[in-house]
């Protein structure tokens, strides 16, 4: 039977085939994983839909195919087994200088074929490197993606900054064991729907002003990189739905869980490091995305309220938008908007809903 890349995603149009967890004439069993893909940023293991021998591997690891393509074909039991992928005189002879034997190397060539750089990349692996020499250290898959992304933003976007300082007492008489998040989220969405320049996108010449409020949460995932699952439709959701999306979220990104789903269609995207101390973040906007907010530390200081001095939590907001989308004045607006709803709203009521 034929292996085919899978469609992972009402959006997915292609996959990249990142990992084969089995070699050209390996027994496989139905459900056992055989190989991993990556869509938009989300690696998914697929596993062998029937039991037999994978009698050829069509697609190297690394290669980007459409959905439906070609992958693999497995025999089924009692087939006839696939011959041991050849080696050439290359590969052979770097074999033999290392000690090494077939058997330990999984071969990314075509039909499972050990490579030249299969054997060098093993022996990398093997060797240690000198305690006062520099380590390479090979980026992440979600790391290069990002890296290519807000490299891309940084030439193409003309960012600017603007940021807000916002007394969190309200959103602290009520929050609980909540942090801060979900009320900024909460807050953040209201106000896009009253300014519905801010949540949109670029295409071509047009601005693309959305009516639904799809809100991505970036996610830190340590040295493994970031990565913004998306909250559909936020704007509908009520302040408690809304903090158990963001945590679910969160944590199927942790654990590795993510569907492509989780992360396309974002229309706004909110950072959130403010729980390492940060006093001010200037984020890259998520492009085609025209503005990201970051949340930085609550902190306790002074402020005055009315004719007295006292001590409230108090934290930035930090936006960073898109000139070429709207003014400095309609992003400020904006800016005036959550802080209002932040410093003003029933919080304890919102979360009784």
């Amino acid at each position: 039977m034929d292996v085919v890349m899978p469609q992972l995603g009402e959006t997915v149009k292609e996959g990249t085939v990142t990992a084969w967890h089995k070699k050209a004439g390996d027994k496989v069993q139905a459900g056992e994983r055989l190989f991993e893909v990556t869509t938009d940023k989300v690696d998914t293991e697929i596993p062998a839909a029937a039991s037999g021998v994978l009698a050829q591997i069509l697609v190297a690891e690394g290669e980007t195919v459409p959905v439906g393509a070609r992958l693999a074909v497995i025999e089924e039991a009692g087939g006839a087994a696939a011959e041991e992928p050849r080696l050439s005189p290359v590969v052979r002879k770097l074999l033999d200088e290392h000690g090494l034997e077939p058997a330990q190397i999984r071969g990314t060539g075509t039909d499972g074929r050990i490579t030249r750089r299969d054997v060098l990349e093993h022996v990398g692996r093997q060797q240690a490197p000198a305690t006062d020499e520099p380590r390479g250290v090979a980026l992440s898959r979600i790391r290069k993606r990002t890296a290519e992304q807000m490299a891309l933003s940084w030439r193409t976007i003309p960012h600017v900054l603007q940021a807000i300082e916002v007394d969190f007492h309200a959103v602290e008489q009520a929050r609980g064991t909540l942090t801060y998040l979900p009320f900024v989220a909460s807050a953040v969405c209201k106000a896009l729907v009253e300014f519905p320049a801010v949540n949109a996108s670029f295409a071509g010449d047009s601005l693309l002003l959305y009516r639904r409020v799809n809100l991505g949460i970036a996610v830190d995932l340590g040295e493994e990189g970031l990565i913004v699952p998306v909250v559909k439709d936020a704007a509908q959701k009520k302040l408690p739905e809304l903090a158990r999306a963001i945590q679910a979220l969160s944590e199927k990104a942790r654990a590795g869980r993510l569907l492509p789903d989780d992360v396309t269609e974002g229309t706004y995207t909110i950072s959130n490091p403010g729980r390492f101390g940060t006093l001010l973040t200037a984020p890259i906007i998520n492009p085609p995305q025209v503005a990201i907010l970051s949340t930085d530390a609550v902190v306790r200081k002074p402020v005055v309220v009315g004719d007295a001095v006292v001590v409230r939590p108090v934290g930035v907001l930090a936006q960073s938008f898109d000139h070429r989308a709207f003014d400095g004045a309609y992003s400020a607006a904006f800016l005036r908007r959550v802080k209002q709803i932040l410093e003003s709203e029933n919080w304890s009521a919102a979360l009784a809903r």
